[in-house]
């Protein structure tokens, strides 16, 4: 079965990374420049639109009222090695990776998808170091971006002590899960780590913020297998009509 919506893609030329990234997204079958459109960013955009079947879902939920106007954008990385410098907190990239979302992909977003313009009407979503990323992005900057949607983040103490430091927490809605099977994960340095106990860590502070977090425990491990069956609701939860 074909889509329903449009794909669209450009091609940005940051002065930040310098280099030509492109940014891909989709557009709901009724899609009408008359409405205003919640904006979901995502890294490891094309696992998120291959692996997690995001325009199968947007084309779903659109058409069943379950969620409301929501364009998905995708944004992908050139090699895991490339992924790691720009998502890892610590990475060499990440400042310029974090100054090109802000200074150049929100911008044209806004100009090519019509919204509110403000931090309420956008997310940021991903897995692993790109949830990690959604997070930490999110916390420094609310009015940008006020919605997360982080599956299996990485969290170390970093982590932890930013966002116990973060002063603006209240104006972000945080959705997030971990599986139960997380204790052996398999990172990018072949290293070994536990996700689970850090992430109740991560759970537990921002359970005592105030809030609109949701947390889940999911049966399952770091894959796919795990993150695809529970985006519906991760995004009737973040995109629901309210």
């Amino acid at each position: 079965m074909g889509r329903k919506g449009k794909m669209i893609d450009k091609q940005i030329e940051s002065s930040y990374l310098n280099e030509i990234i492109t940014v891909k997204w989709y557009l709901p079958e009724a899609f009408t420049p008359l409405n205003n459109y919640y904006i979901c960013i995502m890294q490891d955009g094309d696992d998120y639109f291959q692996l997690g079947r995001i325009a199968t879902l947007s084309d779903q939920l659109h058409e069943d009222g379950d969620i409301d106007n929501t364009v998905f954008v995708g944004i992908h990385y050139q090699d895991r090695y490339d992924r790691q410098a720009k998502y890892h907190p610590n990475g060499d990239k990440n400042q310029a990776y974090i100054n090109f979302l802000i200074h150049e992909v929100v911008p044209m977003l806004d100009e090519e998808i019509p919204g509110v313009c403000v931090g309420s009407s956008r997310a940021l979503m991903g897995d692993s170091l790109a949830g990690t990323l959604a997070l930490m992005v999110a916390s420094k900057y609310p009015n940008t971006f006020g919605k997360v949607i982080m599956q299996s983040p990485f969290v170390n103490d970093a982590v932890l002590n930013s966002i116990n430091e973060a002063s603006d927490l209240d104006k972000i809605d945080i959705y997030h899960t971990i599986g139960k099977d997380e204790t052996e994960v398999k990172t990018t340095d072949g290293k070994t780590s536990d996700f689970l106990t850090p992430n109740r860590e991560l759970n537990e502070l921002l359970s005592n913020q105030k809030i609109n977090y949701s947390y889940h425990e999911l049966d399952g491990n770091h894959t796919w297998k795990s993150w695809q069956p529970d985006l519906p609701h991760a995004l009737c939860t973040m995109f629901g009509w309210e």
